[in-house]
């Protein structure tokens, strides 16, 4: 076994680095690697642990699958692998967002996102890795030992050494806690997610549009809902601290979800469905860097509420952490580099989080069908809607184009005027 460097400084020729996960965090860290190690001459090994197996859709990372802008340009420029086109089911246009009883469409001149089935996309991303020459290993990393010149990684197939590790391991709480016992890294806090799909025939998707369906029920315990259209089918989900499959059946049956959902003979249940679990972060980990080892993606909690940009995040983090690495070092004083590169998401959080806290609000006070009613009659807040709803847009941009004292006094009399209107049009239904 070779002995690795006591140097914690930039990643120097022949340095070992191990990736704990396959998703996007994970790849894109290893592409980064293999890409500066090539443009800085110098050869660094990379070995990547993976315990599912997405080639033949043996094994699934639960999520919907839609890719947002600019992914293209972050695969191509940032990790110098092709956007694989090939893959696109569906170019997602706009947002239709809908309360219990009213609804909007949300449209913008931004590139479209594109849908994809996900498994599909993380078996490519797990080839290109491979193409450059990146270690796949197909098993669990079990346990890590920290030393002051190396990291002794122990998995179901082994036991390798590293010069530094880099968790990329999503909700996974068993690898969580692995590293928890060895470092002082703490997960996240997440939000349950329960995810299903239909395929209504190639008639009813033909006419479905290319839109995404987004729900704010007021129905306690669900925060939020999606109907995303496919290739073949259509793909619901539900996010909430306790949903389960008594709460997604709740959630089909809406009036609001039914208007949208082709009828099915026999209901839309347990019989008819396949439901899958999932989770997603909605806070920050602690420590989730340190003396020879980063943490990106979801595990790391940087992602924006209601699961914005999920794919791009991740993508993004891997390679602040590769750059940081290859340049600064591999110490926790190293690591703020990549820090202050994740401030472009962590920046982000607070406002964020007030934004799901008011549309929560919003949605369980019955308050949605009058945001809706004055999105119809304002372009600058259906524009707000769209890039909240869309992850287009950061909520800081968001909340300070809303801030604006002129536009605050024109809603307001806007809403003021409602009830009256409402009065007119009773008395003049009225014989």
């Amino acid at each position: 076994m070779k002995t690795s460097s006591n140097s914690m400084g930039p990643l120097r020729d022949g340095a070992r680095v191990v990736v704990i996960g396959g998703g996007p965090g994970g790849v894109g860290a290893a592409l980064a690697i293999a890409n500066l190690a090539s443009q800085m001459g110098r050869q660094i090994h990379v070995t990547l642990f993976e315990g599912k197996v997405f080639a033949g859709e043996r094994h699934f990372n639960q999520c919907v699958g839609v890719l947002s802008p600019p992914i293209d340009r972050i695969l191509q420029d940032s990790l110098g692998i092709p956007f694989p086109r090939h893959l696109i089911q569906r170019e997602i246009t706009g947002y239709i967002l809908h309360s219990d009883r009213r609804a909007i469409l949300l449209e913008c001149d931004d590139p479209p996102g594109f849908a994809v089935r996900r498994v599909q996309f993380d078996a490519y991303l797990l080839e290109q890795a491979r193409a450059c020459g990146i270690q796949v290993v197909n098993g669990r990393v079990t346990d890590l030992e920290f030393h002051a010149n190396r990291v002794i990684v122990y998995g179901d197939t082994g036991n390798s050494e590293a010069d530094v590790v880099v968790g990329a391991f999503g909700s996974d709480d068993g690898t969580a806690l692995v590293f928890e016992r060895a470092t002082d890294y703490r997960a996240p806090r997440f939000l349950n997610s329960i995810v299903t799909k239909i395929h209504p025939g190639a008639e009813f998707m033909a006419q479905f549009g290319n839109c995404i369906h987004a729900f704010l029920p007021s129905a306690p315990g669900i925060e939020f809902g999606a109907v995303t259209p496919k290739g073949n089918h259509l793909t619901m989900n539900i996010a909430g601290a306790r949903v389960d499959v008594n709460a997604m059946g709740l959630f089909l049956h809406s009036p609001a979800a039914r208007a949208v959902l082709p009828r099915l003979d026999g209901g839309l249940g347990e019989n008819d469905l396949a439901f899958f679990k999932g989770r997603f972060p909605t806070s920050q980990a602690r420590s989730f860097s340190g003396d020879r080892y980063v943490i990106v993606g979801d595990a790391a909690g940087l992602m924006r509420p209601f699961k914005g940009k999920g794919v791009n995040s991740a993508l993004l983090s891997g390679t602040w952490a590769a750059r940081s690495m290859m340049t600064a070092g591999i110490s926790t004083r190293a690591f703020r580099q990549y820090h202050a590169a994740c401030r472009e998401i962590t920046d982000d959080m607070p406002y964020g989080k007030a934004m799901r806290a008011i549309a929560i609000g919003i949605s369980k006070w019955h308050l949605l069908d009058t945001v809706i009613a004055l999105a119809a009659q304002d372009a600058r807040l259906r524009h707000a809607l769209f890039g909240a709803v869309s992850a287009h847009r950061s909520y800081r941009a968001i909340v300070h184009e809303l801030l604006d004292a002129r536009w605050l006094a024109r809603m307001a009399w806007m809403l003021a005027k409602m009830p009256f209107r409402n009065r007119l049009d009773k008395e003049r239904k009225t014989p």
